[in-house]
């Protein structure tokens, strides 16, 4: 920094009355008072609208928060409910049996919480083969999760 700026900006500091209030003020001085110290600070229309700014501001980060937390539980139950469909479906296969035409009920318990479905069976039209759909819902009884599956005779 030149001699020139430096200069410059000490001469700023001589001649700003707002400066030169704060100088008198840390020396245990009188504050300038009259129509040049008036131009000093914020005026209450500054402030009230930096106020409303950052309470919009503040307002939408906790908006964004929240919708954040709520993906995260949806995400967390749709995943528990696809485990239970899942389960359902593979305890299927292993018993080996040729599964009925219809709707059946279970439930089952997942991450502390109990889902309640409906593995729900329909003919193809090939005889040998059974399409089966397990539709988990969610405790307002509407679907998390449907995941289907081709069962056979064999």
């Amino acid at each position: 920094m030149s001699v020139r700026a430096r200069t410059g900006l000490r001469q700023t500091w001589r001649t700003d009355p707002c400066m030169e209030g704060a100088r008198a003020f840390s020396r245990g001085g009188r504050v300038p008072s009259g129509p040049m110290a008036a131009a000093c600070g914020f005026t209450l229309v500054e402030v009230l609208v930096a106020l409303a700014i950052v309470a919009v501001t503040l307002a939408a980060g906790l908006r964004a928060a929240g919708a954040l937390v709520d993906g995260s539980q949806r995400l967390a139950d749709v995943t528990a409910a696809q485990w239970c469909a899942e389960n359902q479906l593979a305890e299927l296969r292993l018993t080996r049996q040729f599964p009925g035409v219809g709707d059946g009920d279970f439930t089952c318990e997942m991450l502390g919480r109990t889902y309640a479905g409906t593995l729900r069976t329909r003919p193809t039209p090939n005889p040998n083969f059974r399409r089966v759909d397990a539709i988990v819902r969610d405790d307002a009884q509407r679907p998390l999760v449907t995941v289907s599956a081709v069962v056979t005779r064999l």
